[in-house]
C-alpha cells in the first residue's frame, strides 16, 4: 500500500512538472525571436519550471507537513516567504535587483497559492476515500458480527422446542429434529450470502412456524400469509425471523392460556410490508420484553437499508404489533 501511494506520488508531480513545461514553454512561445537557438529557448523554460516547482515541492514536503500541519502558522509563513526569495533570486542571479525579484516573488507566490490549492483538494479526496473504506470495514465487520449472532440464538430456541416435545415424550420428535437440521442447513447457506431470494426468506419463516406449532400444541392458533408478486425480490438473509421468534416468545411461550400470532407479508410496488400480531399476557417481564433478536435486527436494519425501511413496533396492552416496511429495489452493497 505504500508502495503503491509512493509510486502515486511521484507519478502525479511528474505530471504536473512536464504540465509547467509545456505551460511555460507555450507562453514565451512569442518571444522565442529573442533567443539566440531553440536550444536556448527551451533551456530558459525548463530553469523557470524547476524553480517553479521547486518552490511547490519544498511547500508540499517540507514546510506543510512539518511545520503547517503542527499549527506553526508564523514559523510556516516566515519560512514560506524566504524560501520563495531564495528562488526568486536564484530565478534572476546574477542580475538580482528590486524590480526583478518583486516580480519573481509575485509569481512564485502565485503558482505556490495554487498548488496549495490542488494539494489540500487531493489531501481532502484521498481523506474521504480512507473514511469511507474505515467506514464500509467497520459496517462490514458489525453486519459479519450480527450474523454470528443470529445463529447461536436462532438455535437456542429451537432446541428449546424439542427439549419441550422430548420432555413430552412426544412421537414427533425425531421429524422435528429433522425439520431443524433443514432450518439450520438453510441459515448456514443464506449466512454466507449478501442477499437471498425473499421465497426462500419467507419458506423458511413458514417452516419455523410449523416447528413451534407442534411444541405448542392446541394453546396457540398461528395464521401466516403472503399476498403480492415476490418472485425474483432479494432480502438479507435471517432479517425477519428475529420478529417472528419474539412474537412467540411474547405470546404463547409466556402464557399457558390460549393465544394467537397472525403474521402477513405484502409486496405492492417492490415495498415489503411484514406484520406480526401477537396476544400476549398482560404482564410481561422485562427478560422477556427485551431480547437480543430485535436490538441485533433494529442494527442490521439501520446497516443495511438507512433510508429504506420502518419499523413500528407497538406494545399494545394484550397484544404486541410489529410492522416493517422495507424497500427491496434497494441496492445493500450500496448503502455498505
Amino acid at each position: 500500500m505504500l508502495k503503491r501511494s509512493l509510486k502515486n506520488t511521484i507519478l502525479l508531480n511528474i505530471g504536473a512538472f512536464i504540465l509547467v513545461f509545456i505551460l511555460e514553454t507555450l507562453s514565451n512561445l512569442f518571444f522565442k525571436d529573442n533567443f539566440d537557438t531553440s536550444y536556448s529557448f527551451y533551456l530558459h523554460g525548463l530553469y523557470y519550471t524547476i524553480i517553479i516547482m521547486a518552490a511547490i515541492w519544498v511547500n508540499h514536503f517540507i514546510l506543510i507537513p512539518f511545520i503547517l500541519d503542527k499549527k506553526k502558522y508564523f514559523v510556516y509563513g516566515i519560512l514560506l516567504i524566504g524560501t520563495i526569495l531564495v528562488l526568486a533570486s536564484l530565478k534572476i542571479y546574477p542580475n538580482i535587483n528590486w524590480s526583478g525579484l518583486s516580480k519573481i516573488s509575485f509569481f512564485l507566490f502565485y503558482t505556490s497559492g495554487t498548488g496549495m490549492a490542488a494539494f489540500f483538494l487531493r489531501r481532502s479526496i484521498v481523506m474521504q476515500r480512507e473514511n469511507a473504506e474505515k467506514d464500509k470495514l467497520q459496517k462490514d465487520m458489525e453486519l459479519n458480527y450480527l450474523k454470528e449472532q443470529v445463529n447461536p440464538h436462532f438455535l437456542f430456541n429451537s432446541l428449546n422446542s424439542i427439549y419441550s416435545l422430548s420432555r413430552q415424550q412426544s412421537s414427533e420428535t425425531p421429524d422435528v429434529v429433522m425439520q431443524l437440521s433443514e432450518l439450520m442447513r438453510y441459515q448456514l447457506e443464506s449466512s454466507k450470502k449478501e442477499t437471498v431470494l425473499l421465497k426462500e426468506e419467507l419458506e423458511f419463516i413458514e417452516n419455523y412456524l410449523l416447528l413451534e406449532e407442534k411444541r405448542l400444541s392446541k394453546r396457540c392458533t398461528v395464521e401466516f400469509l403472503i399476498d403480492g408478486d415476490i418472485s425474483g425480490l432479494r432480502i438479507s438473509p435471517m432479517l425477519l425471523i428475529p420478529f417472528v421468534e419474539n412474537a412467540i416468545k411474547h405470546g404463547a411461550q409466556s402464557t399457558n392460556k390460549q393465544s394467537r400470532i397472525d403474521i402477513s407479508a405484502t409486496i405492492k410496488n417492490t415495498t415489503l410490508n411484514f406484520d406480526v400480531v401477537n396476544s400476549k399476557p398482560s404482564i410481561v417481564s422485562d427478560t422477556v420484553r427485551k431480547g437480543i433478536g430485535l436490538e441485533n435486527v433494529r442494527r442490521r436494519l439501520r446497516l443495511l437499508y438507512p433510508k429504506a425501511h420502518a419499523l413500528d413496533i407497538h406494545d399494545k396492552g394484550d397484544e404486541y404489533h410489529v410492522n416493517l416496511s422495507i424497500d427491496l429495489t434497494v441496492s445493500i452493497l450500496k448503502n455498505k
